[in-house]
């Protein structure tokens, strides 16, 4: 269990890249209508500062959620809740620190929102997984999975690898801050969240993948990306 995060997590280096990251993503303002130029013209090391400072005294508290109506194909509409950019910063420093202990943990079945892997490399596994003569596909969608994650699962997950209250107690300001239940889709710590989330079940179908194989022959394979898994099993 890691400690001593939160220091890592307001440091201007990491506020910094997270920033970084959040202008490359670009996006519409929150609900205090500040854009990127905007906080540009006034300063970036100034906007920074203000908000280590509220973390490090304790008083940060995200703001609601700006929500707009989209479109859906099927001609309903989707309610999507943008973040302010100065939240978007600090889910990103959050995300920052945390990723880098939890991806040690990561099954490698899991492809979704990490560094280094790609949807790309989802589907050439399940190719080889049906050139293997694996020809029973089963194809998993989890519906609505961000919107309904248990926030108290969630903490749970997370407080078995992190043991520094202040970093935990930011988590929960984050994940609260949509609802009762749920994660902000589209929020930067909200991927992270989601494999977090799923982990123990990415391990668990490994385990039976590997107990069914004998040498290079597997009976079972499993793939997940985000919230679409794929499960291929010899017939």
């Amino acid at each position: 269990r890691f400690w001593g995060l939160f220091t890592h997590i307001t440091k201007m280096t990491t506020l910094h890249e997270a920033y970084q990251q959040a202008r490359k993503n670009n996006g519409a303002p929150g609900i205090d209508g500040k854009s990127f130029a905007d906080i540009e013209l006034e300063g970036v090391i100034p906007f920074l500062t203000g908000i280590q400072e509220e973390l490090q005294a304790g008083i940060y508290r995200p703001q609601a959620n700006r929500k707009v109506e989209i479109p859906k194909a099927n001609g309903k509409m989707r309610t999507l809740q943008i973040p302010c950019i100065r939240d978007r910063v600090v889910q990103g420093a959050l995300k920052l620190i945390l990723e880098a202990i939890f991806e040690a943990d990561f099954c490698p079945n899991s492809y979704g929102f990490r560094p280094k892997r790609s949807p790309h490399q989802a589907l050439a596994e399940v190719r080889c997984s049906i050139l293997r003569r694996m020809t029973i596909i089963i194809d998993v969608d989890l519906s609505r999975y961000f919107d309904t994650i248990r926030h108290n699962i969630l903490l749970e997950k997370i407080a078995k690898r992190v043991q520094d209250p202040q970093v935990m107690h930011l988590v929960k300001q984050v994940i609260k801050a949509t609802g009762k239940i749920g994660v902000l889709q589209g929020g930067p710590f909200s991927p992270l969240a989601a494999n977090i989330y799923l982990n123990e079940v990415d391990w668990t179908f490994d385990a039976i993948r590997r107990k069914t194989a004998e040498g290079n022959y597997e009976a079972v394979n499993y793939h997940r990306f985000a919230d679409d898994i794929v499960i291929a099993v010899s017939g």
